[in-house]
């Protein structure tokens, strides 16, 4: 297993234009390969925001043209990308799943995981956001075992649910992969401190890759076990890199103890077997 390496989060600024967001993911995967990153990360949404164009669907197949270019990137560099989220159609319904796929340096697809927790909030003002009522949530967990180590899988609103992190790094999950589109009225509050603190709680990294520009917040970001921000993105589309060192997180989690120092017996519940492993 490689303990130290290089990964990158890509920051963008997807429309409704499919194939033009497509051909940035790609230019921005060559070139962070080019420059040493062995996993790249996309943001939530990257393939398309907004409505899209006429006569062009908003949902893909996983053997769809976005999936199969990132596989084949993949394949290209020998690298591992994780495509950020694309609308999953589902057969037989209206709705789709938010999902994100990991592919491997060999191009096959190794992991999908669907996005957990929708954004189903009513805002004081009176504001209704009902993802729900377009998205069907997933009900599994997500690591992936990996020869960069384990890695867990989460977009966006599922930040704000330690309890997923924590269960991903039961399951020995030392990176964490939480692409997303957050929106600028949350997110210059509370998205550089959940960043952090679900890193420093967990002894773990996290790539954070977003969308800028409009509504979203960006500050793409990579934050170390110690919860120290190492790399942030500027405000515009770019690439931001950082250095994972998998036996600094053991050394994190030594001085830390706090996956080692739980007390399960007190607040039991926690301790059942979580679903998704994938190996």
């Amino acid at each position: 297993m490689t303990r130290q390496y290089k990964v990158a989060a890509v920051q963008m600024s997807s429309g409704a234009d499919k194939e033009k967001n497509l051909e940035f993911a790609c230019n921005a995967i060559d070139e962070a390969a080019k420059n040493g990153a062995k996993l790249v990360s996309l943001p939530e949404h990257f393939l398309i925001a907004g409505k899209p164009q006429e006569g062009v669907k908003r949902e893909e197949r996983p053997d769809g043209p976005a999936c199969t270019t990132l596989a084949a990137k993949a394949k290209e560099h020998g690298i591992y990308v994780v495509g950020g989220s694309i609308p999953l159609e589902i057969p037989g319904e209206t709705r789709v799943n938010t999902a994100t796929f990991m592919f491997g340096p060999d191009g096959k697809q190794i992991a999908k995981y669907v996005k957990l927790h929708p954004f189903d909030v009513v805002l004081p003002d009176g504001r209704v956001f009902d993802a729900s009522k377009t998205t069907v949530r997933g009900d599994k967990i997500v690591v992936v075992d990996t020869e960069l180590g384990k890695i867990g899988l989460s977009l966006c609103y599922d930040i704000r649910f330690p309890e997923l992190y924590r269960r991903m790094a039961m399951q020995g999950a030392q990176v964490f992969i939480t692409a997303a589109a957050f929106m600028m009225t949350t997110g210059k509050d509370h998205w550089e401190v959940m960043q952090r603190t679900r890193a420093l709680e967990n002894s773990a990294y996290v790539i954070a890759a977003a969308q800028y520009g409009g509504p979203c917040f960006g500050n793409s970001m990579i934050v170390d076990p110690w919860g120290l921000v190492i790399a942030r993105a500027q405000e515009k589309p770019c690439i931001v890199y950082g250095d994972i060192d998998l036996d600094y997180a053991d050394q994190c989690a030594m001085m830390l103890g706090t996956l080692s120092n739980r007390r399960p017996d007190v607040y039991p519940g926690l301790e059942k077997e979580p679903t998704g492993m994938v190996k």
